[in-house]
């Protein structure tokens, strides 16, 4: 959706009555007018009122100060402050469940937060995808494309106005329509205006969904395709700030190439959660990171990579840091206590000491007590300057343990055909999966990818053909949309479906992990993010001891520290493994062999990723 700065109002949520409940509906922009006094709407989320305030000087676009959320006892967001400004692209980055999609939501008004302000200037729109489309199911592609162009329907009118009036004003009202007119004409421009239609042809080929017939009703369309839509109509809104929650799912090779370029030459704001590192690399010019521990936020200049570095080099210097006053606080403790044993205050008296009762007697102790009192007050200022112990990070260890494989080919599929309606999906497949296969299929959305794997873990029944498994084998199976899980179960209860072992190996299994901590066990299901729905179906995966793993876009939802564990952890497995994935990172460190699934067949690429790369240029 599209959210402008209208002016004050004072009943109900000032944010909340703007909203459309479709996910890219649009909202018509104040227009661009004469504003010495740089006014700025500013929301204040722990109240119910949206209040002007009149600023000078330069403004950033949009500006988040001390936000925080807390869910019952769970702090999510604590005083979370970052500014973005015109030509910034930020990628909101933090592990699985620290409140990236929530500091989304509350930026663009659907979720109220505790405290804290949201500031923008006056007549700034703010384009939200969420991660589900939903809403406007009645209507057509057409109709919502046109509902896209009414920002820059109204800045054209308004051009036109200008024009009309310009020919009959004089003096200072013609003075103050021109310069009325080069603002919107400017902005017109930057937003693509003089492009037109070739514009709205533009975005929806680049995102592959120029062949959907105009006149469909949006209820009609696959969840990719809606998605792949619902992002269109954002951009051909041109909003000035884009909130963007994992805008890569549901988004081919070629698609995504197209998206990359496109959000790295936006004239507006960026603000992007996305856990497609080559994404961010290309896409983003700084990280805000939301820290688990903190649930403050941290900005990095710089892509992903950059990010990743500067990561290691905190944490390994922290770590130093550490351990260096850890040493420096035992030796000084040490040295206060032995120059205290030695005193001569503390030992038995000789004839001797009895006449050291003068001036010889009273330096020594002087000495002495001015040592102590300085490796005391060292002490003290070390401890009051203490550096905190680095939290234990939870360390994904995925110790796949699969029952042992007997006979040469585990799987055999023969003449597999599936279709859909007209569509035929799968084409007569056949292929057989011996004890090191190693599988990865890619291909457009829509292809038969996941399809495939459905049809491989038995989850559907194909049309004709059959896949033929060996008795020895355990499949493991990862599907893409998360799992059926009872919203009413705890995490632990989730995780135990279907496990006949007692709960105290259950629970320790989960915590050797490294996916959760003790405390997350009796968080309802309903209350996970997706990123921890995704590691409850992987802690399944790993206990459950498959010996062939099918895996449905194992990447998605994951973060960054999870799913370089599982890459590796998929590197080392020992029996056979077929993934379906979009994300070109996963693809190359995956290795095996890369079959592109297109027109209902299989098709392998035998020079890999580039292979294949360089083969859907011949098909745009």
């Amino acid at each position: 959706m599209l959210l402008s700065s209208p002016t004050s109002r004072r009943n109900g949520n000032p944010r909340a009555a703007l909203l459309i409940l479709a996910a890219f509906n649009l909202l018509k922009a104040g227009l661009p007018a004469a504003n010495p006094y740089n006014t700025t709407i500013v929301w204040w989320l722990n109240t119910t009122e949206r209040h002007e305030c009149k600023c000078g000087g330069n403004l950033y676009m949009l500006t988040i100060s001390h936000i925080s959320k807390t869910y019952g006892l769970n702090s999510v967001l604590k005083d979370v402050s970052f500014t973005l400004n015109t030509g910034e692209r930020i990628g909101l980055v933090g592990a699985n469940g620290v409140g990236k999609s929530t500091l989304i939501k509350i930026i663009a008004g659907v979720l109220p937060a505790d405290g804290g302000t949201i500031t923008l200037p006056a007549g700034t729109e703010l384009g939200y995808l969420s991660q589900v489309i939903t809403g406007y199911d009645d209507q057509t592609l057409g109709d919502l494309i046109a509902q896209a162009s009414t920002r820059l329907n109204a800045l054209e009118s308004r051009m036109r106005q200008l024009e009309a009036d310009m020919t009959r004003l004089t003096d200072e009202a013609l003075d103050k329509a021109m310069a009325e007119y080069g603002n919107v004409t400017e902005q017109f421009e930057r937003l693509g205006g003089y492009e037109g239609n070739s514009r709205v042809e533009s975005v929806l080929a680049g995102l592959q969904i120029d062949h959907l017939p105009r006149e469909r009703l949006f209820s009609t369309f696959s969840g990719g395709e809606k998605a792949r839509a619902g992002l269109a109509l954002l951009l051909l809104g041109a909003p000035d700030v884009l909130l963007l929650d994992e805008p890569t799912n549901h988004i081919d090779m070629l698609a995504l190439g197209w998206l990359e370029s496109y959000l790295a030459a936006y004239s507006g704001a960026v603000l992007v959660v996305s856990h497609d590192r080559q994404f961010l690399n290309r896409v983003v010019n700084a990280i805000v990171e939301i820290d688990e521990h903190s649930k403050q936020a941290k900005r990095y200049s710089g892509d992903y990579d950059t990010y990743h570095q500067a990561k290691i080099g905190e944490r390994l210097k922290w770590e130093a840091d550490y351990a260096r006053q850890q040493e420096q606080m035992a030796e000084l403790t040490l040295a206060f206590k032995e120059t205290t044993r030695n005193n001569n205050n503390y030992r038995p008296q000789t004839d001797n000491d009895k006449f050291m009762r003068g001036a010889k007697k009273g330096t020594h102790d002087n000495t002495v007590s001015k040592r102590i009192h300085v490796a005391e007050e060292k002490l003290k200022r070390l401890e009051a300057e203490a550096i905190p112990q680095p939290p234990a990070p939870l360390k994904f260890d995925p110790r796949f343990d699969p029952e042992a494989l007997k006979g040469r080919l585990p799987m055999v599929v023969s003449r597999l055909s599936q279709r859909f309606g007209e569509r035929q999906v799968l084409d007569e497949v056949s292929f057989t999966v011996s004890l090191n296969t190693r599988m990865v299929l890619v291909g457009p959305n829509g292809a038969g990818k996941s399809t495939l794997i459905r049809l491989l873990a038995g989850q559907t029944k194909a049309d004709s053909g059959e896949v033929m498994v060996n008795q020895a084998v355990k499949i493991g199976y990862l599907d893409q949309e998360g799992g059926q899980m009872a919203d009413e179960h705890t995490l632990y209860e989730a995780f135990r479906v279907g496990m006949e072992y007692p709960d105290q190996v259950l629970k320790t299994v989960l915590i050797r992990s490294g996916l959760f901590r003790y405390t997350d066990f009796e968080k309802p299901v309903n209350g996970l993010s997706s990123g921890q729905r995704r590691k409850l179906q992987i802690a399944r995966l790993i206990f459950g001891r498959a010996n062939l793993l099918l895996l449905d876009e194992p990447t998605n939802d994951l973060s960054f520290d999870v799913l370089e564990a599982m890459e590796t952890a998929l590197h080392e497995f020992p029996g056979p493994v077929i993934a379906a994935s979009h994300d070109r990172r996963f693809i190359q460190q995956f290795g095996g062999d890369l079959f592109e699934v297109r027109d209902g067949r299989l098709i392998q690429h035998l020079g890999g990723y580039e292979a294949y790369v360089e083969a859907q240029k011949a098909y745009a």
